[in-house]
């Protein structure tokens, strides 16, 4: 399933939890991707499409949500380090009648990786999607939340290969 060091860097030698120590790694460029998708019934997507619903422009608000999101992943996430951010951008599209497909990317010039801010950004717009279309459709499935691809740091280049 997952592929990496093996390492466990998030615990010391005695399974105490720690945040890393970065401060010896290189500041580099640093992008990640992730994707989430929100399965619903065609009327539903219909209705977002057509932005018909009460609540609003769901693409918007979802958009808006992942961008703001990604700013407090080191809140949501125990362990992860604050980063300033230099850009983020999440992607909506309809690959289907059935489905929302949300992209995130984010990108810091830093000492440590944003794959966790861009799969935040993911998870939160398709939260956001389906709390905006939860009357209508409490069906939808919030599934295949994943990293796409990451590139800098030490580990280098990462692209899902399916």
């Amino acid at each position: 399933m997952g592929e990496g060091t093996g390492e466990m860097s998030h615990f010391d030698e005695q399974g105490a939890s720690r945040m890393v120590d970065v401060g010896g790694k290189p500041i580099t460029r640093r992008v990640a991707r992730a994707s989430a998708v929100v399965g619903m019934a065609e009327t539903t997507l219909l209705r977002i499409r057509e932005r018909s619903l009460q609540k609003g422009d769901v693409v918007e608000v979802a958009r808006l949500a992942g961008i703001m999101a990604t700013k407090r992943t080191s809140e949501l996430i125990p362990l992860c380090h604050p980063l300033p951010l230099e850009t983020v951008t999440v992607d909506i599209s309809f690959p289907d009648s059935t489905s929302v497909r949300i992209v995130a990317t984010v990108a810091v010039t830093g000492r440590t990786g944003v794959e966790m801010e861009a799969l935040t950004a993911a998870s939160v717009a398709a939260l956001t999607i389906y709390d905006m279309c939860k009357s209508i459709d409490r069906g939808m499935v919030i599934q295949r939340i994943q990293l796409e691809e990451k590139e800098g740091g030490r580990s280098g280049h990462y692209r899902r290969s399916v």
